[in-house]
């Protein structure tokens, strides 16, 4: 029997769609999704494609969400084959994105697919947000859809990210809710000089030093049942000319906050002038808030997900918010309820990419059961 979500999962690894390029995808979506008749809009932002192609008018609007983009392979010479031919072996399917997140993206379609043909006069919408802008700078992705659909007025009442959730085996996670991601790029200014004539001199790595090892130092809270504290960590520290023999004359520091909802980004903004000021720095400072951290509690969706994924992996899933960023973020300024679930996450962003085949079918019966749960 043909494996149709395989089949598509292949067709898409096959289209070199390294962020922000789409190279088609979304279009195999329309013409699988549009003869059912849901109804596309694709949104284009500069370079990146996003696709809303939804199936209803009534409320509830449930939206499976996620991206067509992927990172660059790396070291071609590292895969055990091209990342961006399809193979199968050893049980696996590897390519560039097939675990994040072109299977799950194959699964979306198949289900949706399934669950209109089984029900075609289903109440609620079903809806597809796809992107091709969730591997890079994200500004034009998702967020750009969320903002259209709330000039609309448009809601989403529930929403599943196919994020690669699953830790050790299929369906032992689902993710609700994320931490927030808070950059500072950080400049200390000091005077150049002779390593020979320090006096002559000031050093911004040695001034700048006592503040980030306080920064370091600082509890800045203790998290909650949700979340694990909120962290620091420095990422890049670049100073001098290079020479041996140069006293640098400016030090730039980028660090990164994982905040919990215990923490704002104007509340971490504060504490850390505080600091900085408290040293007697002359510095500049500049913030980019990635994302704000959200949470989706128990309810209608979350135990859905969690009876549907019991009942098909056989695995009970551990509700948490480990992790990095998602679309998630923006999704939930127009939907009270998201939450992640996907294939084993193992692979992601590596050299020999791959998901098992023994998950692909289950992802896809995962999504269309849910589906039912929620709408019928």
């Amino acid at each position: 029997m043909k494996n149709e979500t395989l089949e598509l999962a292949k067709a898409l690894i096959a289209r070199k769609s390294v962020t922000p390029a789409d190279e088609g995808c979304q279009q195999l979506l329309i013409d699988r999704l549009a003869p059912l008749g849901f109804k596309p809009e694709v949104m284009a932002h500069g370079d990146v494609t996003n696709l809303w192609i939804r199936h209803g008018t009534a409320r509830p609007l449930v939206v499976l969400a996620g991206h067509t983009d992927v990172v660059p392979s790396g070291p071609v010479e590292k895969w055990h084959s091209d990342p961006f031919a399809p193979t199968i072996r050893e049980g696996k399917l590897y390519g560039r994105g097939a675990a994040d997140m072109k299977t799950a993206i194959a699964a979306f379609v198949t289900a949706a697919e399934r669950f209109v043909r089984d029900h075609p006069a289903h109440p609620g919408s079903v809806a597809l947000l796809i992107t091709s802008d969730e591997e890079g700078p994200a500004v034009d992705g998702t967020v750009r859809v969320v903002e259209e659909l709330k000039r609309r007025g448009e809601t989403i009442d529930y929403c599943i990210v196919g994020e690669p959730s699953s830790s050790q085996v299929f369906g032992d996670t689902i993710k609700n809710g994320r931490r927030g991601t808070l950059t500072g790029k950080l400049a200390v200014e000091g005077i150049q000089g002779h390593v020979a004539y320090p006096h002559r001199a000031k050093n911004p790595v040695h001034l700048a030093a006592p503040a980030i090892a306080e920064l370091v130092a600082t509890e800045w809270d203790k998290g909650n049942a949700h979340f694990p504290p909120t962290t620091f960590q420095v990422s890049n520290i670049h100073a001098g000319t290079g020479a041996q023999n140069i006293i640098p004359g400016q030090v730039r520091i980028d660090f990164n906050f994982r905040f919990s909802t215990e923490s704002t980004p104007e509340g971490l903004q504060a504490r850390v002038k505080q600091i900085l000021d408290r040293h007697g720095l002359d510095y500049g400072l500049e913030w980019i808030l990635g994302g704000k951290p959200f949470l989706t509690k128990r309810g209608r969706l979350v135990d859905t997900l969690t009876s549907v994924v019991k009942q098909v992996s056989g695995v009970t899933p551990e509700i948490n918010c480990t992790g990095g960023t998602s679309d998630g973020r923006f999704i939930i300024d127009i939907c009270p309820q998201v939450v992640e679930f996907g294939p084993v996450n193992r692979s992601i962003h590596k050299v020999n990419e791959a998901v098992a085949l023994e998950e692909i079918e289950p992802l896809a019966e995962v999504y269309r059961r849910s589906l039912e749960g929620l709408l019928l």
